[in-house]
C-alpha cells in the first residue's frame, strides 16, 4: 500500500493517533474500535472509523478497513531490512555491493533474510512497479523452487541486475518485462544468478 506525506491532522485525529501509539506500544497488538470508543468517550463506531480512515489517508497509519486489529503505526514499522542497492527495471546496471540504508516496512514481512531494492527504469510498470519504488526480495536459495510468472532480481555476470518476470522454456531462461516496450532477454541457465524473489512493492508518495 502506498502512503501520502503527512498532512496536519485535527485535535481528535491526533488525540486517537496517540493513544493509539501508546497502546501498541504497551501492549504489542492493535486496539479494538470499542477500546478506541471507550477510550475516546464515544458511544458510537462511526467517528473512529472516520478517523481511523483519514489517519490512514494522511499516512500516519496502515490500516485495513473495518478490520481494527490490523492497524499499524507507519513511524514505528519494524527496521533493518537492508536496502542493498539499486536493480534495473530497463536495461542492465551494475550490481549491488554495499548496504547502503536500512528500510522500515511491517513485521509482516519477518521472512529471514529479506532485503530491499530501488527500482531504476519502467521496464515493470505494467506490474504496477515503478522507478523510484523499493521491492521488497526474500532471497533464492534453490533456483528449482521458481516457477514461471514469478518477478525476481537476477544477475548476469559482466552485466548486472535486472527484475523481471522469469519464465524457463526448454534449456531457455527468459527474463521478461512488464512493458511491450523492451524485449526478453534470452540466458542460458549458467548464465544467471538468481538472487531474489518479489515479496512487496513498497511505494512512498512526497
Amino acid at each position: 500500500m502506498a502512503y501520502s506525506a503527512e498532512e496536519t491532522l485535527t485535535d481528535a485525529q491526533n488525540e486517537l493517533y496517540l493513544w493509539i501509539k501508546e497502546y501498541l506500544k504497551k501492549f504489542q497488538h492493535s486496539p479494538s474500535i470499542r477500546q478506541m470508543m471507550d477510550a475516546m468517550g464515544l458511544k458510537s463506531p462511526a467517528p473512529i472509523q472516520s478517523r481511523l480512515k483519514h489517519l490512514q489517508e494522511k499516512g500516519y497509519i496502515s490500516w485495513q478497513e473495518g478490520k481494527a486489529r490490523t492497524l499499524q503505526i507507519v513511524d514505528d514499522l519494524v527496521t533493518g531490512i537492508p536496502i542493498l542497492g539499486s536493480v534495473a527495471a530497463g536495461g542492465l546496471v551494475e550490481t549491488y555491493s554495499d548496504i547502503q540504508e536500512n528500510l522500515d516496512i511491517s513485521e509482516v514481512l519477518k521472512k529471514k533474510d529479506v532485503f530491499a531494492l530501488t527500482v531504476n527504469g519502467d521496464s515493470m510498470i505494467n506490474a504496477c512497479i515503478a522507478d523510484g519504488d523499493m521491492v521488497l526480495m526474500e532471497p533464492i536459495k534453490d533456483r528449482y523452487s521458481l516457477r514461471n510468472g514469478m518477478i525476481v532480481s537476477a544477475l548476469v555476470p559482466g552485466l548486472g541486475t535486472t527484475l523481471k518476470y522469469f519464465f524457463k522454456r526448454g534449456e531457455k531462461i527468459f527474463l521478461e518485462a512488464a512493458n511491450p516496450n523492451y524485449e526478453p532477454i534470452e540466458l542460458n541457465p549458467s548464465e544467471v544468478v538468481f538472487q531474489g524473489r518479489l515479496l512487496a512493492v513498497w511505494r512512498k508518495h512526497y
